[in-house]
């Protein structure tokens, strides 16, 4: 019997736990810097609402859980993201 749980994760903006499928990775890999979704290495997870991108970007969140500067164009890269996916931004909650 295969009672497996949801792997939460705690975005780095609002603190809420979600399940992290629906959550962004940033990861800061030893070799090829900050990147997205794939790869291994310290990782940070944010949610996909555009107030959580402002506000991670604004406290430097990310930089603070990564412990690295993180590029802006991985941060221009999460805000194409968000405006490519504006109807189901309300999913993610």
């Amino acid at each position: 019997m295969n009672t497996s749980r949801p792997v939460l994760r705690r975005c780095v903006a609002c603190r809420e736990l979600f399940d992290r499928s629906i959550l962004w990775r940033v990861i800061r890999d030893h070799r090829d810097g900050v990147l997205l979704d794939q790869g291994m290495g310290r990782s940070a997870y944010l949610c996909r609402r555009e107030s959580c991108l402002e506000e991670a970007q604004r406290r430097k969140r990310l930089h603070k859980a990564l412990r690295c500067q993180v590029p802006d164009s991985a941060l221009e890269e999460l805000r194409s993201r968000l405006n490519s996916n504006k109807p189901s931004v309300a999913e993610a909650r």
